[in-house]
C-alpha cells in the first residue's frame, strides 16, 4: 500500500471512529456528500480540504501521518528476550504500557510516583530492548505496532494474564462508563463465524479510536479495558441432562 493510500485509510478511519457519516462531514465541510465521497475513494484531497477535515476532526496533519505509519511500521509482535525482560519486571513493564498508550516521559514523571532517575533507566532499558527509541527532550517512539498481540502461552501472559483477569472482573460493572452482558444461545456454525468477525471488527475500531484519543493529552484519557468472547459452550447443569453413549 503506497504512503497516500495508508494516509487516506487513516483519514477514513478518523472519520469513523469520530462517529461521522459522509453526509454529516459533507455538511460541515459546506459541499456535497458526492465531492466527499469522491475525494475519499479516489485521494484526491488539496491540501486546504484536507486541513478544513482535521479541523472537524479536532486532528493535526501529524497524528494522522503517525497513524498512517503505525499500521503499516513495527514487528506485528514482541521477540521473547523482550517479553521475558517485560515479564520479569513489575516497573518496566507498566512504563511500557504507559509508552504504548502515548504517555510523555513528562507526563509519567508528573503522574505517577516515580524519580527522574528511575523513569530515566527504565526509558535506556526499553531502548536497549529495540521496544522505543529515545531521543532528544525525552521523546519516545514506539518501535513495534501498536495493537501487537502477546504471545499465547507466553512470559507475560503467564505472569499476568490470571491477575489482569481477576482484577479485571472484580469490578461491580454499573458505572456509566461500564457495561457486562452474557448471553447464550443455540445458533448454526455460520453464524457463529458472523459474530466471530463482528468481534473482530470490533476489536479493530476500539484500537482504532484508541489511536485518534492518542492525540490528546494523558489528562483527558483514562485506561479502558474491552472483554469480549465466543465459542461453544454449554452449561454445565444442561450438559448434565444429556444422554451419554455407553
Amino acid at each position: 500500500m503506497s504512503t497516500r493510500s495508508r494516509f487516506v485509510e487513516a483519514l477514513k478511519r478518523s472519520v469513523r471512529t469520530r462517529g461521522l457519516t459522509y453526509a454529516e462531514l459533507a455538511r460541515r465541510l459546506a459541499i456535497s456528500e458526492a465531492s466527499v465521497k469522491r475525494m475519499f475513494s479516489r485521494g484526491t484531497f488539496t491540501l486546504a480540504r484536507i486541513e478544513q477535515i482535521l479541523r472537524v476532526l479536532d486532528l493535526d496533519l501529524y497524528e494522522v501521518a503517525r497513524m498512517s505509519r503505525g499500521h503499516a511500521a513495527g514487528p506485528a509482535e514482541l521477540t521473547l528476550e523482550q517479553e521475558n525482560a517485560l515479564a520479569r519486571d513489575d516497573r518496566l513493564l507498566s512504563v511500557f504500557w504507559l509508552v504504548l498508550n502515548e504517555w510523555t516521559f513528562g507526563e509519567i514523571l508528573e503522574a505517577f510516583a516515580i524519580s527522574k532517575a528511575v523513569l530515566t533507566l527504565l526509558f535506556a532499558r526499553l531502548a536497549r530492548l529495540k521496544l522505543i527509541d529515545w531521543g532528544p527532550g525525552e521523546r519516545a517512539r514506539l518501535k513495534v505496532q501498536r495493537n501487537f498481540p502477546w504471545r499465547a502461552g507466553g512470559p507475560v501472559k503467564k505472569a499476568y494474564g490470571n491477575r489482569v483477569m481477576q482484577e479485571f472482573l472484580k469490578g461491580r460493572f454499573d458505572g456509566a462508563l461500564e457495561f457486562l452482558r452474557f448471553e447464550a444461545r443455540d445458533v448454526s456454525a455460520e453464524s457463529a463465524a458472523v459474530m466471530r468477525r463482528r468481534l473482530e471488527r470490533l476489536a479493530a475500531e476500539f484500537n482504532d479510536l484508541a489511536e485518534v484519543d492518542s492525540s490528546l493529552p494523558a489528562r483527558r484519557r483514562a485506561g479502558m479495558g474491552l472483554l469480549f468472547a465466543c465459542r461453544p459452550w454449554e452449561f454445565s447443569v444442561v450438559n448434565a441432562l444429556k444422554k451419554r453413549i455407553a
